[in-house]
């Protein structure tokens, strides 16, 4: 059998075709697959479209992608940090399609577990569900392309509305752990988006900060299962970015 271990995050990606859609792991800076990103970044494939919960910060993750304009569409919750992405976004040069951060989840997760769409609550009443949300701006700062409304309907006299899941081409993941047949551990809160990303892609491809042999891992233990991970690429000890500084003067005289 094929292995699953791959020698650099170049070669993991080195398939990934200009406008593949791409479902990324992490919040802010917690979780990215850094090593993944740079490796895309450093290749020639452009116009994605990406599905993640923000889109890195300026000159971090997904950001550089963003700054090298090789991003079309953006499915994400916020724009967080990222004055990049609001500029792109305002300018009309890129689509972006913000979702409730829990919808977002749900749409990946659906998508992997093979469910076609779902109803939630959130965002009913909201131009999430009747449509007119800002999708594309033109360059004189109308509005070029809105969101459509949804299907709202009543479950038991509280009303509803319909999310389409998401599937992606590729998924991109950072893991504290994982073994060579792809089970993954992910630390504290970089398990955010990271295994819903990775059910949601065709090919998942995980970096790994420790790459072990299969049962070295607790099955008590694991987060992801193998089944769901295609590739694995041993890339070390994340170095590990703060998205927002935040500090105190010292109460010491």
């Amino acid at each position: 059998m094929a292995t699953k271990v791959f020698d650099s995050p170049a070669a993991a990606v080195a398939d990934i075709p200009s406008g593949a859609l791409l479902a990324v792991g992490g919040f802010g800076l917690c979780g990215i697959p850094d090593d993944l990103i740079a490796a895309i970044v450093a290749g020639d494939a452009t116009d994605f479209e990406v599905f993640s919960n923000n889109c890195g910060v300026d000159g971090h993750g997904l950001g550089i992608l963003l700054g090298e304009k090789r991003i079309r569409r953006v499915t994400a919750s916020y724009v967080g940090e990222n004055k990049e992405f609001a500029r792109q976004y305002l300018a009309g040069e890129l689509e972006v399609e913000l979702t409730p951060q829990g919808t977002l989840a749900e749409k990946l997760r659906a998508g992997g577990a093979g469910i076609p769409a779902f109803f939630t609550p959130a965002g009913v009443g909201t131009p999430i569900s009747e449509g007119g949300l800002p999708w594309r701006y033109a360059a004189d700062g109308s509005v070029a392309v809105a969101s459509p409304p949804k299907e709202v309907r009543e479950f038991r006299g509280k009303r509803y509305v319909l999310e389409e899941s998401i599937g992606a081409d590729y998924s991109l993941v950072h893991a504290l752990m994982g073994d060579t047949e792809g089970n993954l551990v992910f630390d504290k809160a970089a398990m955010n988006f990271n295994p819903l990303a990775a059910m949601a892609g065709r090919v998942c491809i995980a970096q790994v900060e420790k790459l072990v042999e299969p049962g070295e891992i607790d099955p008590a233990d694991v987060h992801l299962p193998g089944i769901f991970v295609d590739r694995i690429v041993h890339t070390g000890v994340q170095n590990k970015q703060i998205e927002k500084l935040t500090v105190s003067e010292s109460k010491e005289a």
